[in-house]
């Protein structure tokens, strides 16, 4: 008998996508409930797997858990499978009675707690059976929560990677000439949104550490739109050097045209998509020892690990690989051989079906 399993997410990506229409092959009866508007849709249902549109308001939305009941008790599931906090939430109080198993996606480090009554909705519930952490940073944090005698049993919480392929990052490198960087130019590459957590003023300020003859350009894309940034920027001695792209629907072809790719973020990464995709293109990365960015690296060898928040670091690191043009090659070519080895998309179809099956 397949084993049947309802997947609730709110934005399915690639790594997603696929890993679903993976299981619909491998022979698992699989369901997604996800916004209308999701931007893989359209694969899906090409490959065979149902779409039920559903948006959930909060945590607690109770059109959203009368939807996912009644789904729940039309049919006989296995597997509640749920991607985000809302999914979760509802997810829980619309199988209340059921006989199904709940398992829980954890992308992030942090933001649970015993304190926190929200986490107890989620993550702390103890109808969740499973938590699937994208990185073992986030599987180590969870395992490391302590009150009194509370804890979060170690067999319940697993990494599974996120993975991906090659075939998806076949895209022409992106022409930076709209982007005044001259044929020239050392590109140094991220990709973020301007939250706190992710560093982009570290990055910024490292270009001070930089000597001012040095071809380094710096091409930030995402939403990064603030006075505050725009004012730093100004402030620093590369300020005509430093170009932000906004939100760029070909930012994995953008960042295999530049030399660096640099995530310097402080806190809480999971498996950062951006450097995943620049590794794929060839482009060598430098991260911050933040969450699960060192698990993509070896270091030294595939990219370099540096200390969060350390400016000077990034622009040693930055020089280093401007001043070595073969050894930065190498790196580029270790990186994307890491992906293709060691964070496939077929595994983590393998690994979430012997899940599933464990679980049935």
């Amino acid at each position: 008998m397949k084993i049947a399993v309802l997947c609730i997410t709110s934005y399915s990506d690639r790594p997603e996508a696929e890993t679903f229409i993976g299981l619909r092959k491998a022979g698992v009866d699989i369901e997604v409930m996800c916004p209308s508007s999701a931007p893989h849709n359209v694969r899906l249902r090409e490959e065979g797997v149902p779409i039920i549109d559903l948006s959930p308001k909060g945590r607690v939305d109770f059109a959203a858990i009368r939807i996912i009941r009644d789904r729940l008790k039309g049919k006989r599931y296995d597997i509640l499978h749920t991607f985000n906090n809302r999914a979760l939430s509802n997810g829980i109080l619309a199988s209340c009675g059921l006989p199904v198993k709940i398992v829980a996606y954890r992308g992030i480090v942090s933001n649970v707690s015993f304190f926190n009554p929200g986490s107890w909705l989620t993550y702390l519930n103890p109808r969740v059976d499973r938590i699937v952490c994208v990185a073992n940073a986030v599987r180590d944090y969870l395992l490391s929560m302590r009150f009194l005698w509370l804890r979060i049993p170690r067999e319940k919480v697993i990494t599974i990677y996120k993975g991906h392929d090659l075939a998806w990052y076949r895209d022409q490198p992106a022409d930076l000439s709209g982007f005044d960087t001259p044929p020239d130019a050392f590109v140094v590459g991220c990709i973020a949104n301007l939250r706190p957590r992710k560093g982009i003023d570290v990055l910024i300020k490292s270009a001070e550490w930089l000597p001012e003859d040095a071809p380094v350009h710096f091409l930030l894309v995402g939403n990064m739109e603030s006075k505050k940034l725009r004012r730093k920027i100004a402030a620093s001695p590369f300020a005509d050097r430093i170009h932000l792209a906004g939100f760029r629907t070909n930012a994995p072809a953008l960042m295999a045209s530049c030399d660096l790719f640099v995530l310097p973020a402080l806190r809480r990464e999971g498996l950062p998509k951006g450097v995943i995709e620049a590794m794929a293109y060839g482009t060598p990365p430098v991260v911050t020892a933040s969450g699960g960015s060192p698990e993509l690296i070896v270091n030294n060898e595939s990219g370099i690990v540096i200390p969060p928040g350390d400016a000077q670091a990034i622009a040693e690191s930055i020089l280093f690989m401007l001043n070595n043009p073969e050894k930065r090659r190498q790196m580029g070519k270790n990186a994307t051989e890491r992906i293709r080895t060691h964070f496939r998309n077929q595994d983590t179809i393998r690994q979430t079906l012997e899940l599933y099956q464990e679980l049935s």
